[in-house]
């Protein structure tokens, strides 16, 4: 079967932003993407060669509704040239070397070489985009992390050692990424939360999505999101939550931290825990990132 990929990755490989590529499907028809199992948008190599030669159409100073009325003779074209030859396509490596990524990484971490460790990730990050990247080599690599602590065949050292390398290389993206700033977001974890590289993907996905980011980070005191949100005055507060200290203590530190937040000034969460306990988040009036669908919303809005 042929690969699929997530509506930002596939963002990424053609040029075209999400908002963009939904705009032309939502008006226009031009793809109807499949849903996976988990509701995220699939696209194909086909689909993405399609979005490439309308976007070229487009820079060429033909407008979308004349070039949609190609769409046919668009179709047939994509179909001979990834029958023929796809070399031109835009490259994202194969799910085995993703994999193997992942593998060498964890065999590094368990031999506590961290050099093998910062060789493997350099490698993966000069192979994708900076999005790419992080969702498809860093996600994959912390959740096993994760789930291999938590079985106890992975101890705090090595854990450790990936995440700061892990750590390193975002941070280095977040400064090289577009410094665009249509809008503005702080991003910022719960005031126990040591856990902010799921936060930094966050902020990753705003800057390479034209946003301005002030970032927080881990256990960000309460009274320091309302001096800074009273001070820059966001467009989007987005807080981070991975530990989990049960319903209870969730609740009350969402209300403390949203209380803070000016009225009007919307608020997004994520995190695990967050995923948890997504009715206290409703509730509360915030919105849950969970999906693709909701990334979209908030970044189209």
């Amino acid at each position: 079967m042929d690969r699929t990929f997530r509506i930002h990755v596939a963002a990424e490989m053609c040029g075209i932003s999400e908002g963009l590529i939904r705009a032309w499907e939502r008006r226009y028809g031009v793809l109807k993407p499949k849903r996976t199992p988990s509701g995220y948008r699939a696209y194909t190599t086909a689909d993405i060669e399609l979005l490439r030669r309308l976007k070229k159409l487009t820079e060429e100073g033909v407008s979308i509704a004349e070039a949609v009325k190609l769409l046919p003779k668009l179709r047939r074209e994509v179909k001979e040239h990834l029958g023929a030859d796809d070399a031109a396509l835009p490259k994202v490596p194969k799910e085995q070397q993703l994999r193997a990524w992942k593998e060498q990484i964890i065999a590094a971490a368990e031999r506590l070489d961290q050099q093998a460790i910062e060789a493997v990730l350099d490698e993966a990050m000069a192979s994708l985009p900076p999005v790419t990247f992080f969702e498809e080599v860093l996600t994959p690599i912390q959740r096993e992390v994760g789930e291999r602590w938590h079985a106890g065949t992975l101890s705090v050292a090595e854990e450790h050692l990936i995440t700061q390398a892990a750590r390193q290389r975002v941070m280095t993206l977040l400064h090289q990424a577009p410094r665009r700033a249509k809008r503005h977001v702080v991003c910022a974890c719960f005031p126990n939360e040591d856990h902010e590289l799921g936060l930094m993907g966050a902020a990753l996905r705003f800057r390479h999505a034209g946003w301005r980011v002030t970032f927080l980070g881990a256990r960000t005191p309460v009274e320091h999101l309302e001096r800074v949100v009273q001070a820059v005055e966001p467009d989007v507060v987005a807080l981070s939550c991975v530990n989990d200290d049960g319903s209870k203590a969730f609740d009350a530190t969402l209300t403390q931290m949203l209380a803070v937040v000016p009225k009007g000034t919307p608020c997004v969460v994520g995190g695990s825990a967050a995923f948890r306990h997504e009715a206290i988040v409703e509730v509360h009036g915030a919105k849950l990132l969970r999906d693709d669908d909701a990334w979209g919303a908030l970044l189209e809005g």
